[in-house]
C-alpha cells in the first residue's frame, strides 16, 4: 500500500477555557479541554476523539466485512462505552446490533455473530490501542428485521442527524 498523507488544520482561541477547531478533508469538529481539567468543556476532548476513532474504525471494518460476506443487512447501529479508571487508564467496549433482512437464514446469523468478534481484531485503530495496553471488547447482537426499522428508531432515539 502506498504511503498516505493526512493533513489536519487546528486553531485554538484564548486560554485553557477557550475552544478550538480541528478540520480535515471529511472531518470538522470543535475541541475543548474538559471542565474537570480546567477547560470550558465546550467541545470534544482527547478521550472522546480517541474513542470516536476506535468506534469509526470498528464500524467501518464491520460494514466492510458484512458486505464482503454478502450478508443481507438491513442496517446496524452501535453503542460504544469508554471507561477511564484512575491513572487515565481507558477501556473501550463496542456493542453493535446488526439487523438482518427478513430473508436472512440461521447461517447468516452465525456468520454475523462471528464477524462481530472478528471486526475488532481487523480494525487497525483497535489493534493499535490493544498494543498500547487499552482493553477493547465487543458485545454484539444480531436480530432479524420484523418491519420495525430498528436502525431509524435508533437514529431518532439518539437524535442523530442523517
Amino acid at each position: 500500500m502506498p504511503n498516505q498523507k493526512i493533513n489536519m488544520n487546528t486553531v485554538w482561541y484564548k486560554d485553557a477555557k477557550g475552544i478550538g477547531r480541528i478540520k480535515s478533508d471529511n472531518l470538522q469538529t470543535q475541541i475543548a479541554i474538559p471542565v474537570p481539567k480546567g477547560g470550558s468543556g465546550e467541545g470534544a476532548n482527547p478521550q472522546q476523539l480517541l474513542m470516536s476513532s476506535a468506534t469509526a474504525c470498528y464500524a467501518l471494518t464491520l460494514a466492510y466485512m458484512l458486505d464482503r460476506k454478502k450478508v443481507p443487512v438491513a442496517g446496524f447501529f452501535m453503542d460504544t462505552e469508554g471507561n477511564i479508571a484512575k491513572g487515565d487508564q481507558l477501556s473501550i467496549t463496542h456493542r453493535p446490533h446488526v439487523v438482518l433482512s427478513s430473508s436472512a437464514s440461521k447461517e447468516d446469523i452465525t456468520v454475523v455473530e462471528a464477524l462481530i468478534l472478528q471486526a475488532e481484531k481487523k480494525c487497525h485503530i483497535g489493534h493499535l490501542l490493544v498494543k498500547a495496553g487499552v482493553p477493547v471488547g465487543t458485545e454484539g447482537k444480531v436480530s432479524i428485521d420484523a418491519g420495525d426499522d430498528l436502525t431509524s428508531n435508533y437514529i431518532e432515539k439518539h437524535q442523530m442527524e442523517w
